[in-house]
């Protein structure tokens, strides 16, 4: 682990894989709540923590490279459900990279619990991670100029779902009638980092 003050008031920690950071976040946010950490902002993202409003982060560095990091456990809260219809273009291709035929690919993604590593590229875009590495695919060679809001995609470990339509080179494997990101609503995102999501398979209309 290696913590970088970032300006005046914040700090980057670097850990070695996503699923350091998800716990690094964990244990922050614990941290946060139990009152033994004051900060403002917690933001993840693949490999590191930002931590913004600390108010010496020279001593927080010092500090926290010396914790002993739990490892993530399950959360107890309710996974959020999204419903998808398993009738992306790239289903077929994303079959046949994994050696299945395309009703499989929609079970073992179904079957999956998945979690929300971080949050980008688009708000309300959340990297959900939970498939075995096993079913790690690439990115498109060509990206689409254009990708349907409400699309379900795979990319490398991660799945994602495109909250407004826009490019992007991820694998579509279904689409989703959830709204992922509504300004009126508190919160605007339906996804959130650590939040549980599992899809749920239905007919297509």
């Amino acid at each position: 682990m290696k913590a970088l003050p970032v300006g005046e008031h914040a700090l980057l920690v670097e850990v070695a894989s996503g699923d350091a950071a998800q716990a690094l976040h964990a244990e922050l946010l614990r941290r946060r709540a139990d009152g033994a950490l004051r900060v403002g902002e917690i933001v993840p993202a693949a490999r590191t923590v930002l931590l913004d409003g600390v108010s010496d982060p020279d001593r927080l560095a010092e500090r926290i490279t010396r914790w002993k990091i739990p490892p993530l456990s399950a959360r107890a809260d309710e996974a959020i459900e999204i419903e998808v219809r398993y009738d992306g273009p790239d289903l077929a291709e994303v079959a046949a990279l994994w050696g299945v035929p395309p009703d499989e690919v929609a079970r073992i993604h179904a079957a999956t619990e998945f979690r929300v590593a971080f949050c980008g590229f688009a708000p309300g875009f959340g990297y959900l991670t939970g498939l075995p590495s096993r079913y790690d695919v690439p990115r498109r060679a060509t990206p689409r100029t254009a990708v349907p809001a409400g699309s379900v995609a795979l990319a490398g470990q991660y799945t994602g779902v495109y909250p407004r339509s826009s490019p992007g080179g991820w694998q579509l494997i279904g689409t989703t009638d959830a709204v992922l990101w509504d300004p009126a609503r508190v919160p605007a995102a339906l996804l959130a980092p650590g939040t549980r999501v599992r899809f749920v398979p239905v007919r297509h209309s």
